[in-house]
């Protein structure tokens, strides 16, 4: 048998190929709704300014949303970028904020005009370690939204 373009000395062309597969956690639809419904609460309970509030999977994407009555518009899409970017970057956006800052860089660096270092993002986790989905909030003050987003995220 003649060798193939991609044979090698030693490598035998008919050894089997194995597949490693992996299980990732994240988050569930009626996981996200109880962070939402824990977040119009919270919102509610406090009488402050309406929020957005978006629950992403462990990937940024939308899984739950909620725009409470008298929301800003704006907010939606930047509650989404929250939620999105706290999921890819595995923190809190006020904490990626200061890793760039403090590295001298800017978000986009990572070269996805979704990320965004408003504050109001924060993952939501598995126990200790694994990130299973994020919360994005926004309508408020920066500082308010990331307290908002933490207390949500923690509950």
């Amino acid at each position: 048998m003649p060798p193939s373009p991609t044979w090698r000395p030693g490598c035998d062309p008919y050894a089997t190929i194995v597949l490693m597969t992996r299980t990732v956690s994240t988050i569930d639809l009626a996981q996200a709704r109880r962070i939402v419904d824990r977040g119009l609460e919270l919102a509610g309970a406090d009488k402050g300014k309406p929020v957005v509030i978006a629950v992403s999977d462990h990937g940024g994407d939308l899984v739950a949303f909620a725009r409470m009555d008298g929301a800003p518009l704006r907010s939606v899409r930047i509650a989404i970028n929250k939620a999105y970017t706290a999921a890819r970057a595995l923190a809190t956006t006020q904490e990626l904020a200061a890793r760039l800052r403090e590295a001298g860089r800017d978000v986009q660096v990572y070269g996805d005009p979704a990320f965004t270092l408003f504050p109001g993002g924060a993952p939501v986790r598995s126990g200790a370690e694994t990130v299973i989905g994020a919360v994005g909030i926004s309508g408020r003050s920066a500082e308010d939204d990331q307290s908002l987003a933490d207390r949500i995220a923690t509950a």
